[in-house]
């Protein structure tokens, strides 16, 4: 009986004893939780005592963040603020060309073409089959015709169309020149423009005047007519005539354009270099006919030395 109540009393000594030491090590341990924590609690019970025992967990709290939100403006359709355009040539055998025009709307914009053939009046519209680029070559069907273009822009958003306003009327092609490059001179014309020229004719200069006819060595200006014509017969008119002293530094340089007779006319000055030598019998100069425009050595240009008597005794 004795050793029966000791067995007892020490199981409940050692009991106790547990008990003091895991409420004291529980007490530190939730001294040092943070407030949000979550405490667990679970329950031992033996025959001679009930125990008590506390388990702690931490939870650590989670930060949410929203992503950023992104707002996108929405697309406009184009449109447009000032009518394309055409130029160039409105002439048979011509290239045209369209601008696009201005336009608003949401980038990028691509554009495309449809050329109209329309009447007289700009009205009476038809779309040209397969003519549908920036450019235009006008054909002999488009004649006396107007040409209108009308070009579409498109983005995301849609498309748009503008019309531009029509082109004058389409004029015939210009003549072609003959085989022998012989302009074809005008009924009762005494002389052919020589922007109808063309080779294989050639200019010629076929007179040539002085004034005085009799060149001194008290001479100070000379007054100089070149004739020019081609080898087809005709004068000519609108070429440019250059006259130079030969050797150099003998006469200013003279330089004048043919008129409706084909008569350059001009004035050069006598320089330092005249007389040549103290025996000279004859002035010689350089001259020579080209058309505006083309190469000097070149095309329908000429060249010729003349010369004009001189007497330094007289």
């Amino acid at each position: 009986m004795r050793r029966f109540r000791f067995a007892g009393l020490a199981a409940i000594s050692s009991a106790v004893t547990a008990a003091g030491v895991l409420g004291a090590t529980a007490a530190a341990h939730v001294a040092a939780t943070p407030a949000a924590t979550t405490t667990t609690t679970t329950a031992m019970t033996s025959t001679a005592a009930t125990t008590t025992t506390t388990r702690t967990s931490t939870t650590t709290p989670t930060s949410t963040t929203k992503p950023a939100t992104t707002t996108t403006a929405a697309a406009t359709k184009p449109s447009s603020t000032a009518a394309p355009t055409v130029s160039g040539t409105v002439q048979v055998g011509h290239l045209l060309t369209a601008t696009n025009g201005n336009w608003d709307g949401s980038t990028p914009l691509t554009y495309s073409y449809q050329w109209r053939v329309c009447g007289a009046n700009g009205g009476a519209c038809r779309d040209i089959p397969g003519a549908t680029g920036n450019e235009y070559s006008l054909k002999s069907q488009d004649l006396g015709n107007t040409l209108r273009v009308v070009v579409t822009a498109k983005n995301s958003a849609g498309s748009a169309s503008a019309t531009s306003t029509p082109t004058a009327r389409v004029a015939a092609a210009a003549a072609a020149a003959p085989a022998n490059g012989c302009p074809k001179l005008a009924s009762g014309a005494a002389s052919a423009s020589i922007a109808s020229l063309a080779p294989p004719a050639r200019l010629q200069i076929d007179q040539t005047l002085a004034y005085p006819n009799l060149i001194s060595r008290s001479t100070r200006s000379i007054m100089l007519k070149v004739h020019i014509s081609s080898t087809c017969g005709a004068a000519i008119q609108g070429a440019d005539v250059y006259v130079t002293g030969v050797p150099y530094n003998m006469v200013s340089i003279g330089h004048a354009t043919t008129d409706a007779k084909g008569w350059a006319t001009m004035r050069v000055g006598t320089l330092r270099g005249f007389p040549a030598t103290p025996y000279q019998q004859l002035l010689v100069m350089f001259v020579r006919a080209t058309k505006p425009g083309d190469n000097v050595l070149a095309g329908v240009s000429t060249r010729r030395l003349v010369s004009f008597r001189v007497n330094l005794h007289g």
